[in-house]
């Protein structure tokens, strides 16, 4: 094997290792912000929701629910919170 079919093969492998790493990135800062904003949901949530008598705890996964199913996510936290 020649030099030049090495580098093209190794060439054709980093350009396929690149591209599937760059979907999986940007899936994790997708599924980061979703999670960064479900937080900020249920901190919100937490603070006016205290005068109405409406608490709930924050955590990773409830964060992780809230900001990946949206206002769905968040009837299910509090219907959960509410049957527990």
């Amino acid at each position: 094997m020649n030099t030049t079919a090495v580098v093209a093969i190794i060439a054709v492998a980093l350009l396929i290792s690149a591209a599937f790493f760059k979907s999986s990135l940007k899936l994790l800062c997708k599924v980061l912000l979703s999670t960064a904003a479900g937080f900020l949901a249920l901190a919100l949530l937490n603070h006016f929701g205290a005068k109405l008598g409406v608490t709930i705890t924050v955590n990773w996964a409830q964060a992780l629910i809230v900001g990946i199913l949206g206002l769905p996510g968040l009837a299910l936290v509090l219907l959960l919170q509410w049957v527990t």
